[in-house]
């Protein structure tokens, strides 16, 4: 089974690196990501608090909410940052930055 992306969608924007490790793609992350990181890392905090149905389980509750905030916000920047990198999105920053 083929799993490579670009097998089935060419990029519209200028491809900086095909396939790029993680590191380079969490070291792009840009001002925008690291907002929608945040943004959902906090609502999730405030729905885990609030879903916490007695007091005693709001802590547990807002940590748990927390963690599933952390882990999908860090997913969104990523897929963000790795698709500017593979042409897929916008990318003019990267690729003003790549060209030097």
């Amino acid at each position: 089974m083929n799993t490579d992306i670009t097998a089935s969608a060419k990029p519209e924007y200028p491809v900086i690196d095909r396939n790029p490790p993680f590191t380079k793609t969490v070291g792009n992350f840009n001002t925008l990501d690291y907002l929608r990181f945040t943004t959902i890392t906090g609502i999730s905090v405030t729905v885990g608090y609030l879903s916490g149905i007695k007091p005693g389980i709001r802590g547990p509750s807002m940590v748990t909410g927390g963690l599933i905030g952390v882990m999908g916000g860090f997913m969104y920047a990523y897929q963000n940052s790795a698709g500017r990198l593979m042409g897929f999105f916008p990318n003019d920053g990267e690729v003003a930055r790549y060209k030097k």
